[in-house]
């Protein structure tokens, strides 16, 4: 896996302002990337003890803490460790814990053997090797919780872990937020195949193939009804029916591709896909860390990222996004989000339609059928 490109996507404003930022920044992420691929390796001949999860089920690895005490070492030795505040996913409870000893003892053995090969993207190595203690202060360092005022950094130190530890999609996040904006993203997709097409394969399929095929460049931007819309895999984090129905209703005639993590950020950024909507349970908030880089890279590509009212996606609120209204939809353009987002609030207009009929109905005592498209009338 070492032989293969890293795929970093990366963005920033046209300017000198964030030059070193940037510079730092994707060469701390192209270092997480080798430190992930080596882990990710290791996963696919040994799993025993090796993912962990945490108080919300959610799967964390060695490499997740591997990749926040890195990337945190990493901002600090270049920029001053009284300089930086970081917003991350991890904390140091779980490796703190008395039965934690070898997992930590993991975790420091995989952030060295990282930090040895600092020269081959222009950091210097420790002077000597990070202790135990080292380690756990470069994970807790990133305790910030962010706000609108000031610089933060904001790292999602493997987004997708479901994908990572399956052997397929994942990504390394790294943004830079200042008074609540973000100013520059970098996404780390090490996974990312060659084609478009091998997208929807799972990641070893395509690691053999890409040995047989060779690259094809891509012939544009397809017309609306082909073009390509992403979401997550996982139904538990998005609603697929009312994508579905919400693509079906704007001319999408593709098959979604549901892809891990940050990933799908990265496809409509490099022109695989056009559009991105998740629309997550009642109840649940969205992370920072789980768009802040995505959105910046569609953005300055040309592309377009607001919840489903056409809001701007507010950063500036702490660990959350607070004040989301109801999803997220991202469009390569902003024609296909405006036909998207008036798409959303149709459906909303006849959802509450039909709730005012069923509603008549049922006081008296009519039944009522719900009737999409050319599909059977249910009856509720």
């Amino acid at each position: 896996m070492e032989g293969q490109t890293q795929k970093v996507v990366t963005s920033a404003p046209e300017t000198e302002e964030y030059s070193k930022e940037l510079e730092v920044a994707v060469r701390a992420v192209q270092m997480a990337c080798l430190l992930c691929q080596r882990v990710q390796e290791n996963f696919i001949t040994k799993t025993n003890g090796q993912v962990h999860s945490k108080d919300d089920n959610s799967p964390v690895t060695i490499a997740d803490w591997s990749v926040q005490a890195t990337v945190s070492w990493v901002l600090a030795e270049s920029f001053g460790s009284e300089n930086i505040a970081i917003v991350a996913e991890e904390d140091v409870q779980a490796l703190s814990k008395a039965n934690a000893a070898g997992l930590l003892e993991a975790v420091v053995n995989t952030v060295n053997n990282c930090l040895v090969e600092a020269p081959r993207f222009g950091f210097k190595t420790p002077l000597m090797s990070l202790g135990t203690l080292d380690v756990l202060e470069a994970i807790s360092r990133c305790n910030s919780t962010g706000g609108p005022v000031g610089r933060f950094w904001v790292l999602d130190p493997v987004d997708g872990t479901l994908g990572f530890v399956r052997g397929d999609q994942y990504a390394i996040a790294l943004a830079l937020i200042e008074d609540g904006e973000v100013v520059l993203g970098v996404l780390g997709c090490p996974n990312y195949p060659m084609q478009k097409k091998w997208l929807s394969y799972h990641n070893r399929y395509h690691r053999i193939i890409s040995k047989l095929s060779p690259p094809m460049s891509d012939l544009g931007k397809e017309v609306v009804s082909l073009a390509t819309f992403c979401e997550p895999v996982e139904k538990a984090n998005s609603s697929h029916s009312f994508t579905e129905e919400l693509a079906h209703s704007v001319g999408l005639r593709n098959q979604p591709l549901r892809v891990y993590s940050m990933v799908k950020y990265a496809a409509i950024g490099r022109g695989h896909a056009e559009v991105f909507m998740k629309f997550a349970k009642a109840g649940y908030k969205e992370k920072i860390w789980d768009h802040a880089a995505g959105v910046v890279i569609i953005q300055e590509a040309g592309g377009v990222v607001t919840d489903a009212g056409g809001h701007p996606l507010d950063f500036s609120k702490g660990l959350y996004l607070e004040g989301l209204d109801r999803g997220v939809i991202a469009c390569a353009g902003a024609k296909l989000h405006e036909k998207i987002i008036g798409a959303v609030d149709a459906s909303e207009a006849a959802g509450r339609v039909f709730s005012s009929l069923c509603s008549t109905a049922s006081q008296t005592k009519m039944p009522c059928y719900f009737e999409d498209g050319d599909r059977d009338r249910v009856l509720l």
